[in-house]
């Protein structure tokens, strides 16, 4: 993970956030399926890793920990992407948003599309 950090950061961002790979409903037989026909060898190694992550399954939709994990596994994810960021100098926070560039359309948005 720290080579993608650096490689954002040489390409100008300024911040970095992540969140641990998660197989909705129709995703993970998908995903299954092109483990399967791509890396057949490290096809049960990468599904159980991500159950490691997931309390034992390949989604995990509860709020709050969908975008984190569990366990073991997720907290090194975790300290491995703050020593990249840091290494990279990346904050972990975006920056807040702000309205001052917002101008309202001054005729329909049908114009858009005409």
């Amino acid at each position: 993970m720290p080579a993608i950090i650096k490689a954002a950061a040489a390409a100008g961002a300024r911040w970095a956030g992540y969140v641990p790979v998660r197989l909705p409903l129709a995703v993970a037989p998908i995903f299954e399926r092109w483990l399967e026909r791509h890396h057949p060898l490290r096809k049960d190694k990468v599904l159980n890793q991500i159950k490691s992550i997931r309390q034992g399954r390949l989604n995990d939709a509860e709020f709050g920990s969908r975008m984190k994990g569990h366990g073991l596994l997720a907290g090194h994810l975790g300290e491995l992407f703050q020593l990249g960021c840091r290494a990279s100098g990346l904050k972990r926070q975006m920056p807040p948003l702000s309205t001052a560039s917002f101008r309202w359309p001054s005729g329909s948005q049908l114009e858009l599309f005409g």
